[in-house]
């Protein structure tokens, strides 16, 4: 089970962390992402980590969103600042397990930004 806490109402240029745990899964078994989905568009990646650490991110989140897990914790963040109205949209919380092949989804969680 994947679940995603730390969305809200923010304001324009204001920071959140957005938090994603993980149970019942093996966790260094797991590359993970963060996915966002706007109304009437497409979900989208934004920010992905393989389970050796790498990350990778959409051009248009580079320098404002950071992507981290804590093994200890079995949980991934995604640390997002200078939030803009254009980052707007349900971030979903994503998981594919090496061994397995399954791919897991959370169930999201809000972001509205006001400008």
């Amino acid at each position: 089970q994947l679940v995603e806490s730390g969305g809200g109402l923010v304001q324009a240029g204001d920071s959140l962390r957005l938090s994603c745990s993980a149970s019942g899964y093996t966790f260094s078994r797991l590359g993970m992402g963060w996915f966002r989905q706007a109304p009437e568009m497409r979900r989208e990646l934004v920010a992905n980590i393989s389970r050796m650490g790498y990350t990778a991110y959409a051009e248009s989140v580079k320098g404002r969103f950071t992507i981290s897990k804590d093994h200890a914790k079995n949980t991934l963040y995604l640390q997002i600042n200078g939030l803009k109205p254009e980052d707007t949209a349900v971030y979903f919380c994503n998981a594919r397990d090496a061994w397995s092949r399954e791919v897991y989804w959370g169930q999201g969680t809000q972001v509205t930004v006001n400008s």
